[in-house]
């Protein structure tokens, strides 16, 4: 059996509502579809457009156990930030308006990938998001055996 596309990512919201419109007004989702669980709650699907990948947005029933990531994101063991492309960082911040609560940034990556400019914001139930410009795959990256530098790494072995 192969892989198809990758399709969703599920996402946990204190109100869904307002997660639902920050993504529908700042990134080009749209409703798909609304399911009613066994227990009363909806599991909300929205789209974005042109593409065949949706957030699902559930209900939070607890707090969060953790403080509110910084910057780019935690950097323990988590997803460390949702990112989308841009034509120009500056303009979609402006297009937001008070909807872009940065946390890092604007910065300029120039000295890695010419053109590459990326700012960091919190959606409304304080996940980090990256909204950048201009970063472009790497003409050949090294094999998933070595680091950057191109020493062999060592495998990472789960307890």
């Amino acid at each position: 059996m192969s892989l198809h596309i990758f399709s969703q990512v599920a996402l946990t919201c204190k109100d869904p509502i307002a997660t639902e419109r920050f993504y529908t007004k700042n990134f080009g989702f749209k409703r798909a579809r609304v399911t009613k669980v066994p227990d009363g709650e909806q599991i909300v699907a929205i789209k974005m457009l042109d593409s065949a990948f949706y957030f699902e947005l559930f209900k939070a029933k607890e707090e969060l156990p953790v403080i509110l990531p910084i910057n780019d994101g935690p950097e323990y063991p988590s997803v460390r930030h949702l990112a989308f492309k841009v034509d120009n960082v500056d303009a979609k911040l402006a297009e937001m308006g008070d909807d872009a609560k940065i946390t890092l940034g604007p910065l300029n990556f120039d000295e890695y990938i010419p053109g590459w400019r990326t700012v960091w914001i919190y959606d409304p139930d304080g996940r980090i998001v990256e909204i950048s410009q201009g970063f472009v795959d790497q003409d050949n990256p090294p094999p998933l055996e070595t680091d950057l530098t191109g020493r062999k790494t060592q495998p990472i072995h789960f307890a």
